[in-house]
């Protein structure tokens, strides 16, 4: 039986649409064993994954390059048949290069791409011909597969999805009806700031109930808008829920909102419903959500300094944040009534 290999040690939302290769090869080729290398902190993405032999971790945050080569003398023991590795940097690269698999693939633009079998071309997205980060993954392994159309995907277990339901329940309030705001992002230009977040609450049914996501250290940001706000059924959950558990809680919100970060991709993941705010990032560079119900909400009008950067920067280099001042609570209001 042949055992490949996909590799994404990156950040949270780049191991979701990374999970759009998992479900291709799957749908191709229903008896081989899938293996996936991430970075430790990310496992629980991964957790119980139907369509997974083994996820592999590498533990960046001590001894990293010890654990690097333990890592490779592990993954050459495993007579890979394929390995694929999504991203463009020198350690991954290594890996991939003595990974000893019969056939090594990946981005040219990783300087250690010379050493690859497959070597795919990188392509950033244009306005005018926007490309998705899914579509690159699969370009890694379109000259063996078919063109049968998949989707990112995680898999929330049974006791998730109870788990969130109590969750629900235990919100004191008649109604069903919840929307999830992920109102934090790493990146300062990236999020859509507390003040703007309050004004649109203020513009919702008080009916409504307000999940309110994201990691321990958005606690406090959080409990900052519910302190504006005390008149709104709003639950601070930062902190509280896995991965796996916030994608549940997702999946049957009336709405998700969030910026360009990882919850965006979560939503995808189980095709929940979701508005993305897009504020020094644009969304030509190719991750815009995926669900079926999905909205991209940014300043109406062109400004002459964005995009600033890719990934977004720890503060406006222009010191005005137009990006994201501009943007009006009715554009996020809209989206729920569409």
């Amino acid at each position: 039986m042949q055992r490949f290999l996909i590799i994404q040690t990156a950040f949270i939302g780049d191991v979701v649409l990374a999970t759009i290769l998992i479900e291709k090869l799957h749908a191709d080729f229903p008896y081989i064993k899938i293996d996936f290398l991430l970075r430790s902190g990310n496992e629980g993405l991964l957790e119980n994954h139907p369509l997974l032999n083994e996820v592999l971790i590498w533990n960046k945050k001590q001894n990293k390059t010890k654990n690097l080569f333990a890592l490779i003398k592990v993954i050459r023991n495993n007579n890979y048949d394929k390995v694929i590795n999504v991203q463009r940097f020198f350690s991954t690269g290594l890996i991939t290069a003595l990974s000893n698999a019969k056939e090594k693939i990946g981005f040219d633009k990783n300087p250690l791409s010379f050493l690859f079998d497959v070597k795919v071309k990188h392509v950033i997205g244009i306005k005018e011909k926007p490309v998705h980060e899914v579509q690159r993954n699969l370009k890694l392994i379109k000259h063996f597969t078919s063109d049968k159309p998949v989707m990112v995907k995680l898999y929330p277990s049974k006791e998730d999805y109870e788990n969130v339901k109590q969750l629900i329940v235990n919100s004191q309030r008649s109604t069903v009806n919840y929307i999830c705001i992920a109102p934090s992002s790493v990146w300062f230009t990236k999020q859509f700031p507390k003040e703007k977040w309050i004004a649109f609450i203020e513009k919702l049914d008080k009916q409504l109930i307000i999940f309110l996501l994201g990691a321990a250290s958005d606690k406090f940001l959080c409990n900052e808008i519910i302190h504006a706000l005390p008149d709104y059924a709003i639950k601070n959950v930062c902190g509280e829920l896995s991965f796996l558990q916030s994608a549940a809680l997702m999946q049957n919100a009336i709405m998700n909102y969030v910026n360009d970060s990882a919850p965006m991709h979560i939503a995808s993941a189980v095709n929940a419903p979701v508005t993305a705010v897009f504020c020094s990032t644009i969304p030509w560079f190719g991750f815009t959500p995926l669900s079926n119900k999905s909205f991209v909400v940014e300043k109406t009008e062109p400004l002459y300094c964005r995009p600033c950067t890719t990934h977004g920067k720890r503060k406006c280099p222009e010191k005005h944040f137009k990006c994201a001042l501009d943007i009006l609570p009715e554009q996020l209001l809209a989206t729920l009534h569409d």
